[in-house]
């Protein structure tokens, strides 16, 4: 199986978040990967990127966020890039699911999600970029 490489670029407006659903759909499609996984998938990315979005860059700035995508047959790997500030979400504690939805603080269900669909999550600060990395295996 030939390696499967996609690229998008996306700025910090909330607006753009619906892109990732075609991005996913055409990588699916050239991979051969199910459509539930797919959406799964689609739904970490979101909350990935949507963090970034939200929060990586001060508010009023112009931002970016890069999305690199490669299936290679037995694994997706997503490598979401910014220049926003530093923050290393796989450093947050998971939501406390066992609590009522009034008892929770708000936050943090977005990272826990992404950890519950993919098979593994790394950070790192590189030349003054977040780069986080997922991994979902086929």
């Amino acid at each position: 199986m030939s390696i499967i490489n996609k690229h998008l670029v996306l700025h910090n407006n909330i607006e753009q978040i619906s892109l990732l659903a075609d991005f996913i759909d055409c990588l699916a499609e050239e991979a051969g990967i199910d459509p539930s996984l797919a959406m799964s998938m689609n739904l970490a990315l979101e909350e990935a990127v949507t963090n970034v979005v939200l929060y990586a860059y001060p508010e009023g700035t112009d931002g970016t966020v890069e999305i690199d995508a490669e299936a290679d047959g037995s694994v997706v790997t997503f490598t979401i890039t910014d220049k926003g500030v530093a923050f290393d979400p796989t450093q947050k504690e998971d939501a406390d699911i066992t609590l009522s939805v009034e008892e929770r603080p708000i936050g943090g269900l977005g990272i826990f999600l992404v950890r519950q669909i993919m098979d593994s999550v790394t950070y790192e600060r590189v030349a003054d970029q977040n780069v986080l990395s997922m991994k979902k295996n086929l």
